[in-house]
C-alpha cells in the first residue's frame, strides 16, 4: 500500500507544560485557563494527537496535579513526566525524552500554552520535514512586531540559528522571521545533542534553540516552514494575552457559523465556545453567550440578552432575556424574556416559561405554560398544564426536596402556593390564592383560602378627604362592563367552554 509522508504517524510528541505562568497570578495552572471554554492544554494536545503519534509526552512542573488531573480525563493514553529543576527549554525537552529512550523516527515539540495551534499546521510541518529531508525544522511565522520573540537567523537562505530576544544583537532584533518553538527533530540527532546545550545566556538556561547549530555542526539540514497565520505561534502568559486569544478564537468560530448558515445580528457581543452546536437558519441576537456543549436546532431565536450553557434548544423555539444551563427547551416553545431555566429544567413542545419564572429539576409537558413571575422546581407537568401568576411550588421541607405532580390539562390560579409532595389529578382545578396540601382529585375543584370579608364605606371612615373617598362617593355603584361580561360568561359555561377561558387567560 503505497503511503504519502504526511500519512505516515510520527514516533512522538513531546508537548511542554512545566512553565510556572507567575504572570497569571492564579492559583489555577495556566494551561487550565479557558479558551472559548475549554482548557488550553486541551488544544494543544488535540493537535497532536492529529498527527496520530505512537507516544504522547507531557512535561508538567507547576501546579502539576492540576495538569495530571485534566490529562487523566481528557488524554489518558498521554504520559506524562515531571521537570524537576525549571533549567529551561532544554532541560524540558531532555526530561520528555527520557520517556522516549528507545523511540527511533521524527520527535515533534510543541507548547501547552499555544491554543490556535491546530493538527493541520503540525501535518503541514512534518510534511516539509520529510519533503525536504531535514533533521530539524522548525515552525516559524513574520510578524510586524516581533518583540520578545526569538529570532530564525538565516545564511543563504537557510536556518542558521535561533537567537532569543534578550540576547539578539541590534541587527538580529529588526529580524521579524520569529521561532514559534515548535519543530520536528530526528529522534537519534536530538537525543545526542540534548546532552550538549550549555547555559551560555542572558537567562542562565538550557535553550532548545540552540539545538539548531548542533545540528549544523552535524552537517545535518536545517529548515523551515512558515504559517501565514501568526496566531498559532502566539502563547497566552497573562490574562490580558488570555483575552485576546479569547477574542480571536471566537471572531473565528462567530464567522465559521454564520458561514454555515446562521445569522449572527451582532458578532462583536456574541460569544459561541468551542464545543456548540448550532444548525442553519439559527438567529443569535446581541449580547448572547452560547456556552458548554449547547445545541442549537434549526429555525431557533436565541436572544438579545441570553446565556445559555448546556442547553438544548428544538426546532423554532425563542429563547429571549434568558439564562439557562443543563436544561431542555422543546420545538416551537417559548422562554423569557427574564427566566431561568435551571439544571433538570425540560420544556415540552409548544411549552411557555414566561416572564420572572424561574425553573429548576421540572419537567414540563407538551403544551404547558408557565406565563409569568413564579417558580417551579422538582416538579413534573402533564400536557396542557397552566400555572398562575405567582405561583409557588413549596419543594422544600427544610430537609428534602419533595417533588409535585400536575396533571395533564390541570389549572392552578394566580398566586397560589403548592406544598409538596402532592398530586393534582388530570383536568383539577386549583383556586387562585389557594394554598394546597393535600391531594387533588381529577377534575375537582381545590380552593383553600380564607373567606373574604368586606368593610361597607371604610375609605370614607378612615380616610376622609383623600381623593380615594372622593372617588367612592362619586361611584355609581355599577359592575365595570368587562366583569359584568367575564361573570356572565361564566354563569352561562357549558362543557368545553372551561378550556376556551383557560386560553384567553393565558393571552393576557
Amino acid at each position: 500500500m503505497n503511503t504519502t509522508p504526511t500519512q505516515t504517524p510520527v514516533a512522538a510528541v513531546i508537548v511542554l507544560a512545566a512553565g510556572g505562568g507567575t504572570r497569571m497570578k492564579s492559583k489555577r495552572s495556566k494551561l487550565l485557563h479557558a479558551v472559548a471554554g475549554r482548557p488550553m492544554l486541551s488544544y494543544a494536545v488535540d493537535a497532536a494527537r492529529a498527527l496520530e503519534p505512537r507516544r504522547l509526552v507531557v512535561v508538567v512542573g507547576h501546579l502539576r496535579e492540576q495538569v495530571e488531573a485534566h490529562l487523566a480525563e481528557y488524554c489518558p493514553e498521554a504520559l506524562t513526566v515531571e521537570q524537576p529543576v525549571r533549567n529551561g527549554t532544554g532541560g524540558a525537552v531532555a526530561v520528555g525524552m527520557e520517556k522516549l529512550a528507545d523511540v527511533q523516527g521524527e520527535v515533534v515539540v510543541t507548547y501547552g500554552d499555544v491554543p490556535m495551534l491546530n493538527g493541520e499546521t503540525l501535518k503541514a510541518l512534518v510534511a516539509a520535514h520529510r519533503a525536504d529531508q531535514n533533521s530539524c525544522t522548525v515552525l516559524t511565522a513574520m510578524i510586524p512586531d516581533p518583540t520578545g520573540y526569538g529570532r530564525i537567523v538565516r545564511e543563504a537562505g537557510q536556518v542558521a540559528r535561533i537567537v532569543e530576544h534578550k540576547d539578539a544583537t541590534e541587527a538580529e532584533r529588526a529580524i521579524n522571521e520569529i521561532n514559534s518553538g515548535i519543530y520536528v527533530f530526528d529522534a537519534q540527532l536530538l537525543r545526542a545533542g540534548l546532552p550538549t546545550l550549555q547555559p551560555n545566556n542572558v537567562q542562565g538556561e538550557l535553550y532548545v534553540t540552540d539545538m539548531i547549530g548542533y545540528t549544523r555542526g552535524q552537517g545535518r539540514r536545517v529548515g523551515a516552514f512558515v504559517t501565514d497565520d501568526l496566531w498559532q505561534t502566539e502563547g497566552v502568559n497573562d490574562r490580558v494575552q488570555l483575552a485576546r486569544m479569547n477574542a480571536e478564537v471566537n471572531r473565528r468560530l462567530v464567522e465559521h457559523w454564520m458561514r454555515e448558515g446562521v445569522t449572527v445580528l451582532d458578532p462583536q457581543t456574541t460569544w459561541i465556545e468551542a464545543d456548540v452546536d448550532l444548525a442553519s437558519d439559527v438567529t443569535i441576537l446581541p449580547n448572547t453567550q452560547l456556552l458548554g456543549a449547547s445545541s442549537i436546532a434549526t429555525g431557533a431565536v436565541i436572544g438579545p440578552d441570553t446565556t445559555l450553557r448546556d442547553v438544548e434548544v428544538g426546532e423554532n423555539a425563542h429563547v429571549v432575556r434568558c439564562h439557562g444551563e443543563l436544561a431542555v427547551i422543546g420545538p416551537n416553545a417559548e422562554v423569557g424574556p427574564f427566566a431561568r431555566l435551571r439544571p433538570g429544567t425540560v420544556l415540552g413542545e409548544r411549552g411557555r416559561i414566561g416572564t420572572f419564572v424561574e425553573t429548576k429539576n421540572a419537567e414540563i409537558g407538551a403544551g404547558s405554560r408557565i406565563p409569568h413571575f413564579g417558580y417551579v422546581g422538582d416538579a413534573y407537568l402533564g400536557e396542557g398544564a397552566y400555572v398562575g401568576a405567582g405561583t409557588t411550588f413549596a419543594n422544600f421541607d427544610g430537609q428534602h426536596r419533595l417533588p409535585t405532580h400536575l396533571g395533564n390539562h390541570a389549572f392552578v390560579g394566580a398566586n397560589s402556593v403548592l406544598v409538596a409532595p402532592i398530586d393534582i389529578g388530570d383536568g383539577a382545578y386549583v383556586a387562585a390564592g389557594s394554598t394546597i396540601t393535600s391531594d387533588v382529585p381529577a377534575g375537582a375543584l381545590a380552593v383553600a383560602r380564607g373567606h373574604e370579608h368586606i368593610s361597607d364605606d371604610w375609605v370614607q371612615r378612615k380616610r376622609p378627604g383623600s381623593s380615594a373617598a372622593a372617588a367612592a362617593d362619586d361611584a355609581v355603584g355599577e359592575v365595570h362592563p368587562k366583569v359584568a361580561e367575564a361573570r356572565a360568561r361564566v354563569r352561562n359555561q357549558t362543557i368545553g367552554q372551561p378550556e376556551a377561558i383557560n386560553q384567553q387567560e393565558a393571552q393576557q
